[in-house]
């Protein structure tokens, strides 16, 4: 074992060892005879409480007995998570797998988890699988980490036998279609969630809204296209009824049965429904397509039902619902595809929408869509929980199937429900524990009680009780000093995130990450901290204007609830309207009533210990302030701030200033590591130890846009040597404004988006295939040109369609491959982790959604062997800890680089000091690929405590 791996070892949270130390010891256990020969005779093994399958040789059969001192201290609940499934919402259902298995561990309750591919093969696979993989590379890794079932039946044999009851967390086909539902209630096996027969009614779109007219619900108007054969006269006779112009009528046209995002999309008359309609039969998502009437001037909003009744007597109660805001920000958001709630604007962070919770909605309103769902619940027979969508549309919008008599006829308006979600998203911040945390719950009591909730229904798991009553410690975020009392045994952590920079929104997504991560640890008193966006990160230069630009600015301290927003401008917003008296109490009277409403259920219930979450308001500071209350209460502040005055060394230099330990370098490493130019300076000199820097050359943004194109493409080419050159801000992030640029009129389409204030530059804009290019708010004042690396394609993709398995292609002609490394440890004895070969999905220059977004991007770690050899990635290790000393980094840091795969030659791209810390990010990769991997709440500690050790 590694000093690190020894170090990282004592860091494990106290209920984690405790379950170590009780279930250490190996077992007997009967294979069922579905599993294939390979895994028979194997030991049972445990890792951080979670029984497990790894490297697939090991199964997970747990007992269900936990005896302390040869006596029986209680019963345990063996839980099968399933995730993955056919669904193009897959990476979703591995983002919610990793979210459900964080936050039900316990001493009291063991998961096993198992993958669901493309194809309906079933596998048993390990806690690090679900961490660490996108869909892609997850299915890559497959043959050679998990161990694969011979048939579904055979799947259901092993679950019978292996687990007490199956949490099933696919979205979309075979998740909420009644697929895998139907398969465990043939083996007679407990789950969580509606029966198969009411889930194929509910998710199928035309089905349910034809249930929903029969109930006598208000439905939107819709037609059916069923296959590629579709009725151009009927659709066209539709569209008149309800007064829709054949040419231009504007319509929404998605799949009947393919989850709440996958193929949605609008259409304006006829020809182009029936077209958009035939393309999604043609991709395969559906045969069975509805137009529906576009409901122009609605507002969007989603309701999450929990049922708190007990056995068979459904209770079904509807949380505070949350409004969808659709905002457009410039010309390019004005297009067709972008003006519904889809795929990209639902799981990925960013301006384009907002979320109200609870809506700002008329009292009559919301009351009707409360009041409505839990109908609707239960008279579609849904069980445990649901979120079910749906329309506000004001009473000066028409509807032609609304009447008085409807259900959601108010006098404000018309409630519609319109999509019924059986398997609720489960990501960290998904409408699930947004709403629950507004109620009193936290995530574990929330999915704590669904499971109690399941459990109810199965009288052989009646004995199971008490679930809830090991719930970790809350953290009194927002409480002021007095509140923060000095004991020996809490320490005090402040975790910032925020900021002006084009990465803010990921750094509310790594700050989060870190903060759930870090509340596993009874010793910890985690407290989530703002940096709250203003107009723009200062661009002034001068040291002392800066700093008092930047003690100007204002940090938030927040309560539970508010850290579950998407965007860092709504966390904002939503800690303006807390404060807000009038808002303020309407909200309290909204979560009064619902926890009322909850109670009525939950009292009858033994296991429920009560709400978790009290109701308390954000505090607001300047930076001052907020430094001084940091160093008062002795905390250590965990920097998630990405860019600006997180990663500049401003952060850190206040921090040190009062005297206020901090995580990741300090205050000169960051100035330098900031400046992609001091930081080629700074490693110059190690061209001999095999470090390579890359040409560049600066422009300021003020010479592009009034210098002539032509002159600068030229110039550019002639002096760096390249026709192909790459272009990114010079102090900004890793993830936004990097191009690149085949040609003068690449160039001039940069140029423009520069000059023009974009948000993001299309796909596809420039001449080389690309994605999204997102844009730093506001632009950078200085830019990087240099020349753009060629390196070889690295493909990953199927054989054939009988062959499950996912293969590499790679041509290996240059002999050089990106790679991403993640460094960890002490000033000048930093550690580096396994290297990640970087693919890219689309163009050559990775995406914000690639980088940080759940469910995208390919990682592959370690490296095949295919591509780099073992002597040439430890030569790359090496050069990578050459590099990070030599640049007195400490703590942690991302570096990324290009290596050649022949001699371990790194040639440099950049350092990031503040790297992200997203629940799907490379760092989290490898540092699960350690001996022994260390999970996410293990290395989160081991940063923080690396930080407040150098300090002492």
């Amino acid at each position: 074992m590694s000093s690190l791996s020894q170090s990282l070892s004592l860091c494990q949270p106290r209920r984690r060892r405790e379950n170590l130390r009780l279930l250490s010891q190996t077992h007997s256990v009967a294979i069922p005879s579905g599993m294939s020969n390979s895994v028979k005779n194997c030991s049972l093994a445990r890792c951080s409480g979670v029984g497990v399958v790894r490297a697939a040789t090991e199964v997970v059969v747990d007992d269900p007995v936990v005896r302390e001192g040869g006596k029986e201290k209680g019963r345990v609940l063996r839980v099968g998570v399933i995730c993955g499934g056919p669904s193009a919402e897959r990476g979703i259902s591995l983002n919610s797998a990793r979210s459900v298995l964080d936050h039900i561990q316990g001493d009291d309750l063991l998961v096993s988890c198992y993958y669901i591919d493309c194809n309906l093969n079933a596998y048993a696979i390990s806690p690090a699988q679900v961490y660490s993989n996108t869909p892609t590379d997850f299915d890559f890794k497959l043959e050679s980490l998990a161990q694969g079932f011979r048939s579904l039946s055979d799947f259901a044999e092993h679950l019978a036998a292996s687990v007490d009851i199956v949490f099933p967390v696919i979205h979309g086909r075979f998740g909420e279609d009644g697929g895998i539902q139907e398969l465990l209630e043939k083996s007679n096996i407990p789950f969580v969630g509606t029966r198969s027969n009411e889930c194929r009614q509910a998710f199928d779109k035309y089905d349910s809204s034809l249930e929903l007219d029969r109930q006598g619900f208000v439905t939107v108007p819709n037609f059916l296209v069923q296959g590629s054969h579709s009725n151009e006269s009927e659709l066209s006779k539709w569209f008149a009824e309800n007064h829709l112009d054949t040419n231009s009528g504007k319509v929404v046209v998605k799949p009947t049965r393919a989850g709440s995002s996958i193929g949605v999309t609008v259409a304006y008359g006829v020809a182009d429904s029936l077209k958009k309609a035939n393309e999604i039969v043609e991709e395969g998502i559906d045969d069975r397509v509805l137009v529906e009437i576009f409901l122009e001037g609605g507002s969007e909003f989603t309701a999450i039902v929990l049922d708190v009744g007990s056995g068979f007597d459904c209770h079904p109660v509807v949380l505070l619902p949350t409004e969808v805001e659709i905002q457009l920000h410039d010309n390019a958001d004005m297009r067709e595809k972008d003006a519904i709630f889809n795929y990209r604007r639902k799981y990925l962070p960013t301006q384009q929408v907002a979320y109200h919770t609870p809506p700002r909605f008329p009292m009559d309103v919301i009351g009707s869509i409360r009041e409505g769902a839990s109908l609707l619940f239960q008279r579609l027979g849904l069980h445990d929980f649901a979120r079910i969508d749906g329309w506000f549309l004001p009473s000066s919008i028409h509807i032609p199937s609304a009447s008085e008599k409807k259900l959601g006829s108010t006098k404000s308006g018309t409630v519609i429900f319109t999509d019924i979600n059986l398997i609720s998203g489960m990501e960290q911040t998904s409408f699930l524990f947004q709403q629950a945390s507004k109620v009193g719950f936290s995530h574990s009591n929330i999915l704590r009680s669904i499971i109690q909730r399941a459990c109810l229904r199965f009288p052989n798991l009646a004995s199971y009780t008490s679930l809830s009553s090991l719930l970790p410690r809350r953290s009194k975020s927002s409480q002021l000093i007095e509140a923060f009392p000095k004991t020996k045994d809490v320490r005090k952590v402040f975790v910032i995130f925020g900021g002006d920079t084009s990465e803010r929104q990921v750094s509310l997504m790594s700050g989060t990450n870190v903060w759930l991560n870090l509340q596993a640890f009874n010793d910890l008193e985690v407290i989530p901290c703002l940096l709250a966006p203003t107009s723009g990160y200062s661009s002034k230069t001068d040291m002392d204007e800066k700093e008092l630009d930047v003690r100007m600015k204002t940090i938030w301290t927040l309560p539970y609830s508010l850290v579950l927003r998407h965007t860092t401008e709504e966390v904002l917003a939503a800690c303006i309207e807390a404060i807000e008296p009038d808002r303020a109490a309407l909200t309290s009277e909204l979560r009064n009533q619902v926890m009322n409403d909850l109670m009525e259920g939950l009292k009858k219930q033994s296991w429920f210990t009560g709400f978790d979450l009290a109701d308390e308001p954000p505090v607001r500071y300047s930076v001052e302030q907020w430094v001084k209350l940091a160093k008062e209460v002795q905390a250590t502040v965990f920097i998630a701030v990405h860019g600006g005055m997180g990663e500049d060394g401003t952060l850190q230099f206040l921090l040190e200033a009062g005297g206020v330990p901090y995580t990741g370098p300090g205050v000169e490493t960051s100035k330098i590591c900031m400046d992609k130019v001091a930081t080629s300076l700074a490693l110059n000199h190690l061209e001999k130890f095999g470090v390579l820097t890359i040409n560049k050359k600066v422009l300021r943004k003020e010479d592009l846009l009034n210098a002539p194109v032509h002159d600068i493409w030229h110039d550019l080419t002639s002096k760096l040597q390249s026709e192909t050159l790459c272009v990114k801000p010079a102090r900004d992030g890793c993830s936004t404004g990097v191009a690149r640029l085949c040609c003068l009129e690449d160039l001039a389409v940069y140029v423009k988006a520069l000059e023009e204030c974009f948000l993001r530059i299309p796909s596809n804009s420039l001449s080389k295939a690309h994605g999204v290019i997102e844009m730093p708010n506001p632009p950078p004042e200085l830019l990087i040109f240099e020349p753009f690396i060629e390196t070889d394609e690295i493909i990953i993709s199927s054989n054939a369609v009988n062959d499950n398995a996912n293969h590499l292609i790679w041509e290996g002609h240059s002999r050089w491959v990106e790679v991403t490394v993640g460094v960890v440890g002490k000033r000048r004895s930093m550690h580096s982790l396994t290297p990640s070969v970087t693919v890219k999905e689309s163009g050559d220059i990775l995406s914000l959604e690639e980088k940080f977004q759940g469910g995208t991007g390919i990682n592959l770690t370690p490296p095949p062997l295919s591509i780099i050899s073992k002597a040439a990635l430890e030569s790359c290790k090496q050069r990578i800890e050459l590099i990070a000393n030599t640049l007195q980094l400490e703590g942690f840091s991302r570096i990324d680089a290009f290596v050649n795969v022949d001699s371990g030659e790194v040639l440099i791209i950049e350092v990031n000091t503040v790297p992200g810390m997203t629940p799907s990010t490379v760092l989290i990769h490898q540092a699960l690929a350690e001996e022994p991997p260390m999970y996410p709440h293990r290395f989160f500690r081991t940063l923080l405590d690396l930080g407040s050790e150098r300090f002492i």
